[in-house]
């Protein structure tokens, strides 16, 4: 796997700066055996291991107030996107339930939770993964979280759209030259540029996202 440098610096500084107050529970601690049992095998028989209704409505209760919304991360949940993460961003708490086996007793997600989220068509090993991709989604559009609040506008789906291409130096590389347009120093002609190309890569490479965008518009 090659990677450039990760930004955690994000969420490091909106939590030193009190935008993000950001806890872990452990379900563990909200149970009342010597095992501190958190699962149990499925009435009906099955495979596996369900997350047990006890610690998880002890732990919600213990932590939330009236101004949380309690979300479960689940494959069933509703499809996370940008513009549920702009939804998200406007709540004062978020309580993320983080499934794990075979995922939590149905009476969690049908009297507990506010809301039910899912990143993918995929099956993680914990939702604790898919949480945390959430968390990141939303604290970038907190007011004051990035270091440049234009970015927030300009990332793909802010618009409905895929973001266009960028370059950087060498304005020649290897022979494949950047688009003149960029060099030009013409920001008019710069942001048309700009607005065809995320037109034609949304069109290209999600016509199901510019289907959505026209009905949108």
């Amino acid at each position: 796997m090659f990677t450039g440098p990760v930004d955690v610096s994000i969420i490091q500084r909106a939590r030193k700066s009190g935008l993000l107050d950001l806890r872990v529970h452990n379900l563990r601690d909200y149970t009342h055996d010597n095992y501190k049992t958190v699962d149990d095998r499925p009435f009906g028989g099955g495979p596996g291991m369900v997350l047990k209704p006890e610690p998880i409505f002890e732990a919600v209760e213990a932590v939330a107030d009236e101004a949380t919304r309690v979300i479960l991360m689940s494959p069933a949940g509703r499809p996370f996107d940008q513009g549920a993460a702009r939804e998200l961003a406007r709540e004062e708490r978020l309580l993320f339930i983080c499934a794990a086996y075979e995922g939590v007793d149905e009476r969690v997600r049908q009297e507990l939770a506010d809301d039910e989220l899912s990143i993918g068509d995929y099956i993680l090993t914990n939702g604790s993964l898919a949480a945390m991709v959430v968390i990141d989604a939303v604290t970038r559009l907190l007011p004051g979280a990035l270091g440049d609040e234009q970015s927030a506008l300009d990332e793909s789906f802010s618009q409905g759209l895929l973001e266009y291409p960028h370059y950087t130096r060498p304005a020649d590389y290897r022979g494949w030259k950047v688009p003149p347009v960029l060099l030009s120093g013409n920001h008019a002609e710069i942001e048309k540029w700009r607005r065809e190309q995320a037109a034609l890569r949304t069109q290209t490479r999600r016509p199901d996202l510019w289907k959505k965008n026209e009905k949108a518009n």
